[in-house]
């Protein structure tokens, strides 16, 4: 991740509504919910994702163009980084013999947060208790990992890839933080930028953060960043999505939901099945796709098989 000798200024409080009550919530909550509907329940909704989608998929690539996805491993504390990764050498190859001499590091990281590019498993996210399918999570997560949802489920995610890059619909550089993103808002990028989101795909969120970031400096994005609002999940759901995932964690933030710090991740990872891509940075893709004029994509996704792991960091790869 770039680095920023000064912090950007605390955005202005943002208008995200409207605001739900928990209440509202938890109605919206069950009617997106696909409990019960696919075996095994731990790839949720993975499980949309065939051989036939993914040879589709592969039939996007024409330029051959790949780009990654990742933030660079970032060991620099900072306000969007409270727990930053490790990184140092173990062996700096200064034995004489034998030959040849070698040189090795160690990596280490607590992904799950705002500095790194991550996969949020089925297991990462409970509601009232209840991880995907109903499950309850103190039955089925515990000190050695989790016994349902765990990353090592999922496996290699491949899939058709959908970029919503709303700052390029609109001409602007990004979007404020605290911007919520609403089903018109899906729908009028649909529209200007010529995709269709499509049952087993894969939905990128651009805002624009890491270009702000480079421009303006860091700042806390627990308090502020732009993400969906939770009545943009319905479409979502109806579209009948595998994968969401963006340069955010995709919630807006603050919440508009009350004493719910992240009800985009409830309604996606536990009411839906549908694993999140959290930290991406979708710059590079933003000028790919407007160099060849499409928005749709190959999208390859390679976790860590981690058995019991609540997720995964990542390296994402669009190839166009």
């Amino acid at each position: 991740m770039t680095s920023s000798p000064t912090h950007a200024p605390p955005p202005p409080p943002p208008d995200n509504g409207p605001r739900l009550s928990r209440e509202e919530f938890d109605s919206l909550f069950d009617a997106v919910r696909t409990w019960g509907r696919w075996t095994p329940a731990d790839r949720g909704a993975w499980n949309r994702v065939t051989p036939a989608h993914v040879q589709r998929a592969t039939a996007l690539v024409r330029s051959g163009t790949t780009v990654p996805m990742a933030l660079p491993w970032n060991t620099t504390p900072g306000p969007d980084n409270g727990k930053p990764a490790l990184h140092y050498m173990s062996d700096l190859g200064d034995v004489e013999a034998p030959e040849p001499s070698c040189h090795k590091d160690f990596i280490a990281v607590d992904y799950h947060g705002k500095g790194v590019s991550h996969l949020d498993a089925l297991s990462h996210i409970a509601y009232r208790g209840r991880l995907y399918d109903g499950h309850t999570a103190r039955e089925v997560v515990d000190a050695a990992g989790a016994r349902f949802g765990a990353v090592s489920a999922l496996g290699p995610l491949v899939t058709k890839g959908v970029l919503i890059d709303l700052p390029a619909v609109h001409g602007t550089d990004w979007l404020e933080p605290g911007t919520a993103v609403h089903a018109e808002d899906v729908l009028a990028a649909e529209k200007a930028l010529g995709v269709t989101i499509g049952e087993g795909d894969a939905v990128l969120l651009r805002s624009g953060h890491f270009r702000r970031r480079a421009e303006l400096g860091a700042w806390n994005p627990d308090h502020a960043s732009a993400g969906f609002h939770v009545d943009a999940v319905p479409l979502l759901a109806e579209r009948g999505i595998s994968l969401l995932g963006g340069d955010g964690d995709s919630d807006v933030r603050p919440s508009p939901v009350e004493g719910l710090h992240s009800p985009v991740h409830a309604l996606t990872i536990t009411a839906m099945g549908v694993p999140l891509l959290d930290n991406l940075d979708l710059e590079a893709l933003s000028t790919a796709c407007a160099r060849e004029g499409r928005y749709e994509f190959l999208l390859v996704v390679t976790p860590l098989n981690v058995p019991g792991g609540t997720g995964s960091p990542v390296n994402p790869v669009a190839v166009l």
